[in-house]
């Protein structure tokens, strides 16, 4: 799933990679919160990441890679053990703890800190327009977990609110550690490495998984089965995809249209008809979105008298990869 046989211009399949992450991710909210009671949170991490190495391992088959390099291989570890492993984990557990809306508010502050790890430890820019957008977005997850949160009948507990931050942490931790590896690796070895990585962090849960699984009604296993093939296999390798040619804290401010997404699809599949308040907080995050991807055009150079057209027009911009 690397994308490089596509006629289609590179641009476009990043917009497409960048799009079904977010939906697929968005998803993922519900179906935790489904599987996650029948599952205990280590069994749930497990089951989804042995359902999301096994559609890994068949593509890795199917495309003929092996081995990423060497040096990818940190990178990857760091990726699997943190992000993968810690993650989920931290998630499912965080999830049974708080409400949906304080999850999802408290896990999106993992923008906000990729931003500001990639600034430090990959060199990346920080500009205005960016860390406005991000700060619309944030508002707009902040009134989307809060109308999501009062009145719901949730309960918040600190070391579920904990949790949340720690697999914020995770997040951008994750995503850092998975750039430079990606200098070395298509997006689907990174992803795929990183993936069996994790899923053999969480063995030790494999007790629980076996132990829940018979009587786990097959709703709760579908959904778990989901989580690992939809979310985490395709979407992970969407994401690892967009990050090989994007900065990595604009990619992540991309994830604030999350909370927007989970709210229309709440009110398409769902039939909950959002509060006012929520559509203002999902507006919010889009215009967000919106206002940190926006780059103006250039001025055009000014054709030199007598030349041909472009002529004098300095080569500003590289190939991408």
């Amino acid at each position: 799933m690397t994308f490089r046989s596509s006629p289609l211009p590179s641009g476009v399949l990043t917009v497409g990679a960048v799009s079904f992450t977010v939906f697929a991710w968005a998803s993922a909210f519900v179906s935790i919160r489904s599987a996650g009671a029948a599952y205990s949170p280590g069994a749930l991490a497990l089951g989804r990441l042995l359902a999301a190495s096994l559609v890994l391992a068949v593509l890795l088959l199917v495309r003929r890679q092996g081995l990423p390099p060497r040096e990818a291989w940190r990178g990857i570890l760091v990726s699997g053990v943190v992000w993968f492993c810690g993650y989920t984990v931290a998630l499912n557990w965080g999830e049974r703890l708080v409400d949906a809306g304080t999850a999802s508010l408290l896990v999106n502050t993992g923008p906000i800190l990729m931003a500001l790890l990639a600034a430090r430890l990959l060199g990346e820019a920080l500009p205005p327009r960016l860390m406005a957008g991000m700060a619309v977005s944030f508002t707009g997850a902040v009134v989307v977990g809060l109308s999501m949160s009062s009145g719901g009948g949730g309960s918040t507990s600190v070391l579920g609110v904990v949790l949340c931050l720690l697999a914020a942490v995770a997040y951008a931790t994750g995503v850092i550690s998975q750039k430079p590896a990606l200098s070395y690796g298509t997006p689907l070895q990174i992803t795929a490495y990183s993936c069996l990585t994790g899923t053999a962090a969480c063995l030790p849960f494999s007790g629980q998984l076996l132990a829940e699984l018979p009587r786990a009604p097959a709703s709760a296993t579908w959904n778990m089965v989901y989580l690992g093939v939809v979310p985490t296999a395709l979407a992970f390798t969407t994401w690892t995809y967009a990050l090989a040619r994007m900065p990595a804290g604009k990619l992540g401010s991309t994830t604030y249209a999350v909370p927007a997404v989970v709210v229309l699809l709440s009110w398409a599949l769902l039939g909950e008809v959002p509060a006012w308040l929520t559509l203002l907080g999902g507006v919010l995050c889009l215009a967000g979105v919106a206002v940190s991807r926006y780059a103006p055009r250039p001025p055009r150079t000014a054709v030199a008298e007598g030349g041909e057209p472009g002529a004098d027009r300095p080569m500003t911009e590289s190939p991408r990869p």
